[in-house]
């Protein structure tokens, strides 16, 4: 398999050890644990760069096995601190709880929004409907990129999003912070991928029961990088 061409571990170790940073709340020194536990001598440091270099290329491996996000979008921003400063992270998820698509931001403000919703309307269908909250970049670029669809704003109807904000939080809490603006965007882009795959969002695995398809789906995806 090219993507694994000069690495000294076997693809199957690479892959278990990134699936397990991405699936569970573990920092990368407990990944390294439990494969020393298994008899497999591997550096922190390496699981590190095991995650950044084959996170992108999983998602990507995956990516025509995806289903089409749903046609009412909930979007919002959440924070998080990379490198000690705060970075506002956009996020969207549709009806069926899938995870549309995330990025990382030095700013909040319409340029960012902009360019959030450029990057997910250039892989996806436009929405009928957008919910977010009541920032007031919203509205002008929703008219400037979404013009057909219904820009809902009320009390309480963006809690889907907010809700999976959470989720995203609860598994940065172990990693003791991030350190640069591109470990932020793979973990991140990463998160949201397993949790796309364990929600059943890809066609990919199915044939399995739910609490085995993360692992059969990785086994699959390996061989097509």
């Amino acid at each position: 398999m090219p993507a694994f061409v000069g690495f000294r571990f076997p693809p199957e170790v690479i892959v278990v050890a990134v699936r397990w940073y991405l699936r569970f709340n573990l920092s990368y020194r407990d990944v390294e644990e439990l494969l020393v536990e298994r008899g497999i001598e591997v550096d922190h440091v390496t699981v590190y760069r095991w995650v950044q270099r084959f996170t992108p290329l999983l998602a990507e491996a995956a990516r025509p096995c995806r289903h089409s996000p749903g046609d009412r979008w909930f979007v919002d921003e959440t924070y998080v601190k990379v490198g000690g400063v705060w970075r506002y992270v956009y996020r969207a998820v549709d009806q069926h709880g899938q995870v549309i698509d995330v990025l990382v931001s030095t700013r909040r403000d319409a340029a960012a929004a902009r360019g959030f919703f450029r990057r997910a309307l250039s892989t996806f269908r436009a929405p009928t409907e957008v919910v977010t909250d009541a920032a007031a970049v919203y509205p002008s670029v929703l008219e400037e990129l979404i013009p057909q669809a219904w820009h809902h704003v009320e009390r309480y109807a963006n809690n889907p999003i907010e809700a999976d904000h959470s989720q995203l939080k609860h598994r940065l809490r172990p990693m003791r912070g991030l350190r640069t603006d591109k470990t932020a965007r793979v973990i991140i882009a990463g998160h949201s991928f397993m949790q796309n795959l364990r929600r059943g969002h890809y066609e990919i695995a199915i044939d399995t029961t739910p609490a085995r398809r993360v692992a059969a789906a990785f086994t699959e995806l390996a061989k097509a990088i």
